[in-house]
């Protein structure tokens, strides 16, 4: 029997995409799933005619395989991949690789790389985004884990991830190496959290057309198609304008016959908690994912709307001053999204020890995933043309482009306000916007009041960084002081 270059476990959707795109590039995949007429099934049905082989168990699967042995696991994340690790591992030899493909947490990727290395195996933790259609065609791959790993797989993960042209006529793969034990990961949580930040801006932006202009669905699809055209060039916007066009059987929008609460996994929820333990105010993205719970309060909502009261939403215009300047606002709302996403990648990196390629995420994110845009070309630039950049705002180009948009976003912020209609995404980035800009904020109190009822200590402008202080405000506090550490 012919011997396979890569394992797969795990024919769901995603899995046999990933194995018939390997295929198409030439290599040889043995697969197996735990339920095994599964791999039948997929044998005599898509991958007919292929080179795929199967396995009916994992010791048949690990014999089908080249040294080093490579497997992907492409199972549900949590307490499945932990599992076929350890019934994998009594078949391997030193030096063979196993693969997780699906959207782990990346701490469980830092303890199974640690795990398996000290085993004497290699692990990759590997980030793939694109859904269904990027995985049979082109996906984003962001891989992590055991570098010494990475040579072995680069020839696979490299030809089957999304290309993007170059100036030069040439082409890049949306796919490198990106750090060690968990860094793949992390970095698909924070595509993802940008993706719900991107999505809640798109979503905004159809509310305040649907109920400050009266927009239907097939007009204001015809406004996203324009916006694909410009620089809010992008998947999201490309799939909106066909949302929105998109008739059912009686001829009306499909969109508007479909419910108001947004489920998630659980990614834009970890790029929260992950801002929370680093210390970065990713406020845009994690209202993003607040959003999501409030809408899924539907029938809480639906009781409410009937008792609590607010303003007319309608602008009462015929919007296209508004439309202009709603443009503006997703676009320097979006740039917001992608500041604090990048924020949380140089803290993670520091925290995690991991060096990260700016530029060279950027170009992983510019095919594939479900976040790709023209816009991402630029956030290349920027990195290219300044490796140390602290933050996107501070780059030439998206310093100007937020500059110029700030007149209309704040239209568009108070607007929606005095209408009652929650933008939750394009406020919070104005918000953040207008935080980061300011040399001065109120935290000076809140210092005080910290010393005030638990002695917390404070810094004086007067006096070093680093030099604590504390004030006995009431006149019988005493001289006891709590300590100044920032958790």
């Amino acid at each position: 029997m012919s011997q396979a270059d890569i394992g797969l476990v795990g024919l769901a959707v995603m899995g046999q995409n990933l194995v018939l795109n390997m295929d198409d590039h030439g290599f040889t995949v043995a697969v197996y799933n735990r339920t095994v007429s599964k791999v039948d099934e997929f044998l005599s049905g898509e991958a007919r005619g292929t080179r795929v082989i199967g396995a009916h168990s994992l010791e048949e699967l690990v014999t089908s395989l080249k040294k080093p042995r490579r497997i992907m696991l492409m199972v549900k994340a949590g307490a499945a991949v932990d599992d076929f690790i350890e019934r994998l591992l009594p078949l391997l030899a030193p030096g063979d690789i196993v693969i997780d493909g699906g959207n782990s947490y990346f701490q469980d990727s830092i303890r199974r790389a640690a795990y398996l290395e000290s085993r004497g195996f290699l692990f990759l933790g590997v980030g793939v985004s694109g859904g269904e259609e990027g995985a049979r065609h082109g996906p984003s791959i962001m891989p992590g884990g055991s570098e010494a790993a990475w040579p072995h797989v680069r020839p696979i993960f490299q030809a089957i991830a999304a290309k993007v042209a170059r100036p030069d006529g040439g082409e890049d793969s949306c796919c490198d190496w990106v750090g060690g034990d968990g860094a793949g990961h992390f970095l698909k949580i924070v595509h993802n959290g940008i993706e719900y930040g991107d999505m809640q801006l798109v979503g905004e932006a159809y509310q305040l057309m649907k109920e400050g202009l009266g927009l239907d669905a097939f007009a204001m699809s015809r406004i996203f198609a324009g916006w694909n055209e410009g620089k809010l060039n992008s998947y999201l916007i490309e799939i909106t304008r066909d949302i929105l066009a998109f008739k059912d059987a009686d001829g009306k929008p499909l969109v508007d016959k479909i419910l108001d609460a947004a489920g998630q996994k659980g990614t834009g929820r970890w790029a929260g908690i992950s801002a929370l333990e680093l210390g970065v105010p990713l406020t845009m993205i994690t209202e993003a994912v607040l959003a999501r719970a409030l809408s899924m309060l539907k029938e809480e909502r639906t009781a409410a709307a009937r008792r609590l009261t607010g303003p007319d939403p309608a602008f009462g215009s015929t919007g296209s001053a508004f439309l202009s300047d709603l443009g503006e606002a997703v676009y320097a709302s979006k740039i917001i999204s992608y500041t604090q996403g990048y924020m949380l990648l140089r803290a993670a990196a520091s925290e995690y020890r991991w060096n990260l390629n700016y530029g060279g995420i950027a170009l992983m994110w510019r095919g594939g995933c479900i976040i790709r845009s023209a816009f991402l070309g630029k956030i290349k630039e920027a990195f290219d043309a300044d490796p140390a950049l602290v933050n996107l705002l501070l780059a030439p180009y998206f310093r100007a482009q937020v500059e110029g948009a700030q007149s209309a976003w704040r239209r568009v912020a108070a607007a929606a306000a005095l209408a009652g209609i929650p933008v939750p995404a394009v406020s919070s980035a104005l918000a953040f916007y207008d935080g980061y800009r300011r040399e001065w904020l109120p935290a000076a109190l809140l210092q005080a009041q910290r010393d005030y009822f638990g002695a917390h200590m404070y810094e004086r402008l007067d006096r070093p960084r680093g030099e604590f202080i504390h004030t006995d405000w009431t006149g019988h506090g005493g001289p006891v002081s709590s300590t100044s550490y920032s958790a």
